[in-house]
């Protein structure tokens, strides 16, 4: 018989978000429910889904297996965080008590604030303390049932404090269970020394710093902010085709306070994801539509911010684009780790089914990395990557808001959160129980 060295039973109801990936339309009301549904891993790998009696058919436990029962409980995919900005120093709360008083991001920037602190914060930090703050952020994904994180640099603007975020990142990636996927964001703003100087910004971001980040291997993803005073759409080409010939996957945040046309020069670039998008017009939308390109959407910002406008994202499923959903976690527009409350803010704010927002904050977020074939959705030969819910059936999801319901957390078939306690060690697989 073949082995597992995890089981899990009795799962009251267990989503699979299984394939074909990424889901669109009608595909992402299906969230492969299995009612009663049992899951089975051996060396992080999954073996089994299905039921109960199928598994002791074929399979055993391994001696020192562990075996979970999931009665009461819904089982998902871990969720995968497509778009966060995790690697900063500081707090604006400051900034957001003006905006309680009515100054909008826009204005906030204009006196210089706005990302403008963090990166003063952030040159200033040193790689150890990066390195706490993002272990103790990770700590807080996890036990929200994040199991794979996108992170960004773009808080140094430079060539030593964007290697420094970077760096951190690396070493978080040794040491946190979470998967950890590095984005060099040095185009996340004109830095202060070079207001007036933009084109050579430009220059330095091409010639220097991306080559080097490239040296060191130490990002997968670019990423580049395209939007009114800051990078235009030329701009963005520019440096979008020098990180392609640099080797390096391409994303975008685009049309988020302005429809420039980010996401149609996006879907012409081959990006692997156009993000924001509350600004995207009718040919935005098509574009993406026609393209593989994914919609990833951060109602965090819309409610953070107070913004009445939000993404659009009935019109982007109604046109077939591929629609995710993550935190944008960032000290100045959306403060929160949490893709368990993303998803409820997908439903009540952006008017997305509950089957909708699951699969886009598993199986199509994980597409908008480009990490669906290993992870996102529960399928045999896929990571075990999984959360488990005190929630009888999954529409409790969204329908009991405003609590953390995530009892246990599996990451690559290890336990690494159990009853809402992180179970960390120095190996990114994490401990079992």
């Amino acid at each position: 018989m073949k082995q597992a060295d995890l089981l899990i039973t009795n799962c009251s109801h267990l989503l699979t978000c299984h394939g074909p990936i990424p889901k669109t339309g009608t595909a992402l009301q299906d969230v492969g429910l299995i009612e009663n549904g049992c899951i089975a891993s051996f060396q992080g790998e999954i073996v089994h889904v299905g039921n109960e009696a199928d598994f002791h058919s074929a399979f055993r436990l391994t001696a020192d297996g562990f075996h979970l029962d999931g009665t009461g409980r819904t089982a998902l995919p871990g969720f995968v965080d497509s778009h966060t900005h995790l690697p900063f120093a500081g707090s604006r709360e400051k900034e957001f008590v003006l905006r309680l008083k009515g100054y909008s991001y826009q204005e906030l920037t204009e006196k210089g604030l706005g990302i403008q602190t963090s990166v003063k914060s952030t040159r200033q930090a040193s790689l150890n303390d990066l390195f706490s703050l993002g272990l103790s952020r990770l700590d807080s994904m996890l036990r929200h049932g994040t199991t794979t994180v996108e992170a960004k640099s773009g808080y140094g603007l430079n060539l030593d404090d964007e290697l420094k975020q970077l760096e951190a990142l690396r070493l978080l990636n040794q040491r946190h269970p979470c998967d950890i996927v590095p984005t060099f964001m040095g185009a996340h703003e004109i830095p202060p020394e070079y207001k007036d100087r933009k084109d050579e910004y430009i220059k330095l971001l091409t010639h220097d710093i991306l080559p080097e980040v490239k040296k060191r291997n130490l990002a997968e993803f670019f990423d580049v902010f395209c939007e009114e005073g800051v990078f235009s759409i030329e701009d963005s080409r520019t440096l979008i085709r020098a990180a392609k010939q640099s080797g390096f996957k391409i994303k975008m945040h685009a049309d988020e306070f302005a429809p420039l046309g980010g996401a149609r020069l996006a879907a012409e670039e081959g990006a692997v994801s156009a993000d924001h998008l509350i600004a995207v017009t009718d040919e935005g939308i098509a574009a993406l539509a026609s393209s593989g390109t994914a919609a990833t959407l951060l109602p965090g910002v819309s409610f953070f911010l107070m913004q009445e406008r939000k993404a659009p994202a009935r019109r982007l499923i109604e046109a077939g684009a591929v629609v995710a959903l993550a935190t944008d976690f960032n000290p100045g527009s959306s403060m929160t780790e949490s893709m368990f409350f993303i998803l409820q803010l997908a439903v009540f704010t952006l008017k997305m089914s509950i089957e909708e927002a699951v699969n886009a904050s598993t199986a199509n977020a994980a597409y908008a990395l480009d990490r669906h074939r290993t992870t996102g959705s529960l399928e045999v030969g896929k990571d075990m990557d999984l959360i488990l819910c005190s929630c009888p059936t999954y529409p409790f999801l969204a329908y009991h808001f405003g609590i953390n319901p995530i009892t246990t957390v599996i990451k690559h078939g290890k336990i690494v959160v159990s009853d809402g306690i992180v179970r960390r060690t120095d190996s990114p697989r994490g401990g079992s129980l």
